[in-house]
């Protein structure tokens, strides 16, 4: 979801979990289980109607499964449609107040309709919850709040928090450099990049990023080299085009 980090895939793998903790379902169950994994393989593929639609029937055969809530959250949350997310959230949550998940998508469904203090309250929740099983995506987000309302020094802050738990998350890596960039420290915002590329050599966005860096700092050569690295790791994607337009800056 553009900037805001939201965990669909993991639904199945919970609802798997469940499902083989509770052999005895009734039929209606067992209908809403089938609704939901459609709906699942919808929403993974950007069939978003269609996934809403399959929910909306788990949740008629099945309505006190806080899995199926939890995806309909997320499917009104691709929609743009905040308010009817955060509702979803929240029933998922009165169902199954520990799924820790569900908490960290209502805070970010908060924030992203305008009751973002609510929603970074909610953040800050699940991260402090000791069963989160995904603490780093809720202190990713609460950085993402927090950079967007330009308070950078918070935003760096919650963004290493982040990278200290799974230093592989991308998107931190990013936040954490622009947050850097926002409090005047541009060589230190690099020397960030530079170590997360060298965690994660192969991803575009980072290399785009690096070679921005670098084109600030004055280090053509890096610059090129780090661009044309990140227009061919992505080919024809999004990045490798930013990337080729930053390059004609060097036929000038």
């Amino acid at each position: 979801m553009n900037a805001w980090t939201v965990r669909t895939m993991a639904l199945s793998a919970a609802l798997l979990a469940a499902v083989a903790a509770a052999p005895d379902q009734s039929q209606s169950q067992q209908d809403g289980e089938a609704h939901f994994n459609i709906g699942l393989s919808h929403l993974r593929e950007g069939r978003t109607s269609l996934a809403l639609d399959e929910i909306q029937k788990a949740i008629r055969a099945d309505p006190k499964n806080a899995y199926f809530y939890k995806a309909l959250g997320v499917c009104y949350m691709q929609m743009r449609k905040y308010p009817d997310a955060a509702t979803a959230l929240r029933k998922s949550l009165q169902l199954n107040p520990y799924y820790v998940d569900a908490r960290n998508d209502l805070g970010t469904a908060l924030i992203l309709g305008g009751k973002r203090d609510d929603g970074k309250a909610e953040l800050l929740s699940a991260f402090n919850e000791p069963t989160n099983p995904s603490p780093d995506l809720a202190a990713r987000n609460l950085g993402q709040a927090y950079l967007e309302e330009k308070s950078f020094g918070e935003a760096a802050s919650w963004f290493r928090s982040s990278l200290t738990r799974n230093g592989k998350l991308v998107d931190a890596h990013l936040g954490l450099a622009e947050s850097l960039q926002g409090m005047g420290r541009p060589d230190e915002a690099l020397r960030s990049l530079e170590e997360a590329v060298k965690v994660l050599p192969a991803e575009p966005s980072l290399l785009l990023a690096l070679g921005q860096a670098y084109y600030g700092a004055g280090r053509f050569n890096e610059a090129r080299a780090r661009l044309e690295e990140a227009r061919t790791k992505d080919r024809n994607g999004p990045t490798a085009q930013r990337a080729s337009e930053l390059l004609k800056q060097f036929a000038k």
